[in-house]
């Protein structure tokens, strides 16, 4: 399944935007408008378990990892600037997708 986004803009330049436990994509509107402004397009995403996407009683960094990983080929975005919060922010700066699978995100692989 691919998780649920609100997508502002369709610039070339796209921002992911990856929210804290509890919470949603929506959370950040406010900042995602501002940075859809400055001319990004801003992907406000709802991680699993998490708003309007999918629930599983399956829920680790791995598992993530893997969902933000589809979600990024599915969308076929190019470097992707992440903004990460707490739980986003630990989703991208653990290694927790496979290696061969992986996208470069500026030096770091998810």
């Amino acid at each position: 399944m691919l998780l649920h986004s609100k997508i502002l803009g369709d610039s070339e330049n796209h921002i992911l935007i990856l929210h804290g436990f509890l919470g949603s994509g929506d959370n950040w509107i406010t900042i995602a408008r501002k940075l859809n402004f400055e001319g990004f397009t801003v992907h406000l995403i709802d991680q699993r378990n998490h708003g309007r996407s999918y629930h599983s009683e399956n829920f680790d960094y791995q598992l993530m990892s893997n969902d933000l990983l589809k979600y990024i080929k599915h969308n076929k975005i190019k470097d992707p600037i992440l903004i990460g919060h707490s739980m986003g922010c630990l989703l991208y700066t653990s290694d927790a997708a496979d290696e061969e699978d992986s996208v470069d995100l500026g030096g770091r692989r998810i």
